[in-house]
């Protein structure tokens, strides 16, 4: 397991990811991360000293979809099941975090389409955030 720093957003902050070890200094990111960007599942990244990423060193044209559902929002628990529904049809690997944010793993030559159609009306109703990251 290793870290990134995401102190940039907030002080101390980091986000754990699993990893394989590839050579000293060289990880493969085994997770879905939820918070870090430009870093995607099977991507290839170094660390310093501390353990932190320190840079991606090769790209493995996986995407990550990042859902954050709003925590107080009337429909939270209804968008759930709705994106756990179509994740799970799509047979798209994936992660919740606390019920409230969502991981997708969108490999190579995937669709998102109708994953992000489902996202569109709860986004424009306030009820979620959504992004794709590369």
């Amino acid at each position: 397991m290793i870290h990134a720093d995401l102190s940039d957003r907030q002080d101390g902050w980091r986000e754990q990811l699993w990893t394989r070890q590839l050579a000293q200094d060289r990880f493969e990111v085994t997770c879905l991360p939820f918070f870090t960007y430009g870093i995607c599942y099977l991507d290839v990244v170094t660390i310093d000293s501390n353990h932190l990423v320190a840079s991606v060193v090769q790209k493995s044209g996986h995407r990550t979809l990042r859902v954050a559902l709003v925590a107080d929002h009337q429909d939270r628990d209804q968008l759930h099941e709705l994106l756990h529904g179509k994740v799970v049809e799509a047979a798209l690997p994936h992660e919740w975090l606390q019920g409230t944010y969502l991981s997708v793993d969108l490999p190579p030559g995937a669709d998102p389409a109708a994953l992000t159609e489902a996202l569109k009306a709860p986004a424009q109703a306030g009820a979620l955030h959504w992004e794709i990251d590369s």
